[in-house]
């Protein structure tokens, strides 16, 4: 596939960059139960009967294929003030390490890590994936959600770089 003639790609995201987006953390476990991890900046709500949610990962995710093994994941909303894990899952690793080091979690009913001071945390089944352009949409069914006490604002995505989600009152 190729670019229309005359489309400036450049011109594209910048554009699309004043669109704010949701920042998570998609986690799971490969087949053999180690943890892996990836920063999602595409998340959405796509149905609620059945309840169905949606995020956009590149084709050549190496975190996604191992999550993709169990068949479940578990999506963490950040809360603003976890920037580090952002970048920390939005890169692979450097040798013999783990995204994980250092980060408290606990296991979801599904198996898959929740990240601790997350604002929300998401259990899906694998409902579905479909390739379009260089990603592929993955689909889930709901199995479970929850929210945390506490004040934190979720992060969002917005102009390259990371903010606070605020609400009118």
């Amino acid at each position: 596939m190729t670019a229309l003639d005359g489309f400036d790609s450049a011109e594209f995201r910048r554009v699309l960059g004043h669109v704010p987006t949701s920042v998570v953390v998609v986690t799971g476990r490969d087949s053999g139960g180690t943890p892996a991890g990836v920063t999602i900046g595409s998340f959405v709500s796509i149905s609620l009967d059945p309840p169905l949610v949606g995020f956009f990962q590149g084709h050549g995710s190496k975190s996604w294929a191992s999550i993709a093994e169990s068949g479940c994941f578990a999506v963490n909303v950040l809360a603003d003030e976890q920037q580090e894990l952002c970048w920390r899952f939005a890169k692979e690793p450097a040798d013999g390490t783990s995204r994980f080091d250092g980060i408290v979690t606990h296991d979801a009913p599904n198996g898959s890590p929740l990240i601790a001071g997350t604002v929300a945390s998401i259990d899906c089944d694998v409902h579905s994936t479909i390739d379009i352009g260089d990603h592929l949409l993955v689909v889930g069914r709901v199995t479970a959600l929850r929210t945390a006490a506490g004040d934190s604002a979720p992060m969002v995505f917005v102009r390259g770089g990371l903010g606070r989600a605020s609400t009118a009152k």
